[in-house]
C-alpha cells in the first residue's frame, strides 16, 4: 500500500479533508471565474446573446455533470475502494475502463444532441436569434465532448488514487488561458474571427483537448499514481459493472438536476427575454459557491471510498460529516454575502435594468440557502464514495417535484410572479438537503444500493 493511501486511511480527518480539499477549491474557482467572464464577455453582445447562454446552461450543465459527476464519481469511488483493498492492477483495469466509457458516452450524447437539441431549447422558450446562438453553441460543445468526458475520467482517476494536485495544476493552466482565448474567438480579437457566442464553446472544447492530451501523457509515465499499462486493456465485465453500479444511479441526479433547472427556465421565460436573461447570471453566479461544494464533494469520494474499502465505516462516516459541516459553512458565508451586496456586482453583466433586478431577486432569495445545497451536493459525493446512491436519487426526485410542481402551482393557479419562483427553489433546497442528511444519519450507506 503506498504513502498516499496509507495517509487516508490513518490521517486526522479535518487536516486530510483541507488538505484534498485545497488544490480542487483553487481550481474550480478559477474555472467558475472563467464562466463569470464568459458571461461577461458575451454580455457584451447585448441582452439576447445572455438569454442564450441562460437557454442553453441546462444542456451545457447537462454535459459537465454527467461527464464530471456521475462517470467522474463512478470512476473515483472504484479507484479509492480498490487502493484502500490494496489491489493496484484493478485499479489500472479502472482507468482502461474510463476511457472506453467516456468515449461510448461521448458518442452518445452527441447522437442525442443532434436528434433532439433544437426540439430541446425550442420547449424552453428559445425563438429565432436566441435559439440560433444557443444550437450553436451546445452543438459546438457537444461535437466536441470526446475531450469533456475523457478529460472528466481521467481526472477522476487521479483524485480516485489521491492526487488532487495533477489534474488542478491543468485546470488552473487551462483557465488562465481560456479567457483571453474566449475573448478572442467571441469578440474577433488579434484576427481571429469574431464567432460570437459559439466562439465561448469553442474555447471550451479546446482547452478540454489541451488537458486531456497532458492527462493521457501523464497516465503513461512512471510518475502517475496509476498508469495506463497494456496488459490491462482487455475488457473485464466485473469492472464495468462496479462503475456502473454507481454511475448509473448517480447519472439520474444531474438529470434529475438539468430536469429541475429545464423547467425553472421555462417558466422564468414566460416573463420574457430580459427575466430569462437575469436568471442565466444569477445560475452562472452559483458557480461562485459550486466550486467549494465540489471541492469538498470530490475529496470526500476519494476518503470516503478508500476507507471503506479498507473495512473503516465508521471513519468513512465521521470524515463525510466534517466535509458536509465545512462546505455548509463556506457556501453559507458566500451566498450571504452576495445576497447582501448585489449592487457591487450585478451591474457588471448587465445594464438590462429587468436583468437587474432578476437578478437581484434570484440571489437575494436563493444565496442564503446554498448552504443547504453544500450539503446535499457533499453527501451525493460521498454516498458516490459509500457506493450507495439510492437515497442521493429519492432527495433529488423529491426536489424536482417541489421546485418545478411548486412553481407551476404557484405561476398557474395563483397568479405570481417569478419571486415565487425563487422562494419555492430555496424550499426545494431546504427540503432536499435535509431528507438526505437524515437518510446518511440512520444508515443509508450500511444498506448499499
Amino acid at each position: 500500500m503506498d504513502h498516499a493511501t496509507r495517509a487516508i486511511l490513518d490521517g486526522r480527518p479535518v487536516p486530510l479533508i483541507f488538505k484534498f480539499t485545497a488544490p480542487n477549491a483553487l481550481a474550480f474557482t478559477l474555472q467558475a471565474t472563467v464562466n463569470l467572464a464568459e458571461i461577461w464577455i458575451i454580455g457584451g453582445l447585448g441582452t439576447a446573446a445572455l438569454a442564450a447562454i441562460a437557454l442553453s446552461f441546462p444542456m451545457s450543465i447537462l454535459l459537465q455533470t454527467m461527464s464530471g459527476g456521475a462517470l467522474g464519481g463512478g470512476i473515483s469511488s472504484a479507484v479509492a475502494r480498490a487502493l484502500g483493498n490494496g489491489d493496484t492492477a484493478r485499479a489500472e483495469r479502472i482507468l482502461w475502463h474510463a476511457l472506453y466509457i467516456g468515449t461510448a458516452l461521448a458518442v452518445l450524447f452527441f447522437i442525442l444532441f443532434h436528434s433532439v437539441g433544437i426540439q430541446a431549447l425550442s420547449f424552453l422558450g428559445g425563438t429565432g436569434a436566441v435559439l440560433d446562438d444557443a444550437f450553436m453553441y451546445c452543438s459546438i460543445l457537444f461535437s466536441g465532448g470526446v475531450f469533456i468526458w475523457l478529460s472528466a475520467a481521467i481526472s477522476a482517476i487521479f483524485r480516485g488514487a489521491g492526487d488532487m494536485a495533477y489534474p488542478a495544476r491543468l485546470m488552473i493552466i487551462a483557465s488562465f488561458v481560456q479567457v483571453p482565448l474566449t475573448a478572442c474567438l467571441v469578440l474577433g480579437l488579434h484576427g481571429l474571427p469574431a464567432l460570437g457566442m459559439p466562439g465561448a464553446a469553442l474555447s471550451f472544447v479546446l482547452m478540454s483537448a489541451f488537458t486531456t492530451s497532458l492527462m493521457l501523457r501523464r497516465v503513461v509515465s512512471a510518475r502517475a499514481p496509476v498508469r495506463l499499462r497494456r496488459a490491462c486493456m482487455q475488457l473485464d465485465v466485473d469492472v464495468l459493472r462496479e462503475i456502473f453500479r454507481v454511475t448509473l444511479p448517480a447519472s439520474l441526479n444531474p438529470i434529475l438536476n438539468v430536469g429541475t433547472i429545464l423547467g425553472l427556465t421555462a417558466l422564468v421565460g414566460r416573463f420574457g427575454p430580459s427575466a430569462l436573461a437575469g436568471y442565466g447570471i444569477g445560475t452562472r453566479i452559483e458557480f461562485v459557491v459550486l466550486p467549494v461544494m465540489f471541492a469538498f464533494g470530490t475529496a470526500a469520494t476519494t476518503l470516503v471510498g478508500t476507507n471503506i474499502g479498507a473495512g473503516q465505516q465508521q471513519r468513512a462516516e465521521h470524515i463525510a460529516w466534517y466535509a458536509v459541516g465545512c462546505a455548509a459553512f463556506f457556501c453559507g458565508v458566500i451566498g450571504t454575502a452576495l445576497a447582501i451586496f448585489p449592487e457591487l456586482w450585478v451591474p457588471f453583466f448587465s445594464q438590462d435594468p429587468v436583468a437587474i433586478q432578476t437578478t437581484t431577486k434570484y440571489i437575494q432569495i436563493v444565496g442564503p440557502a446554498y448552504a443547504f445545497y453544500g450539503v446535499g451536493l457533499v453527501l451525493y459525493f460521498a454516498s458516490q464514495g459509500a457506493g450507495a446512491m439510492r437515497w442521493p436519487i429519492i432527495t433529488q426526485i423529491l426536489r424536482f417535484v417541489v421546485a418545478v410542481g411548486g412553481s407551476w402551482l404557484a405561476i398557474n393557479l395563483f397568479d405570481a410572479d417569478v419571486t415565487a419562483i425563487f422562494v419555492v427553489s430555496t424550499i426545494s433546497l431546504a427540503i432536499y438537503a435535509s431528507v438526505l442528511a437524515g437518510s446518511v444519519y440512520l444508515g443509508a450507506w450500511r444498506q448499499k444500493t
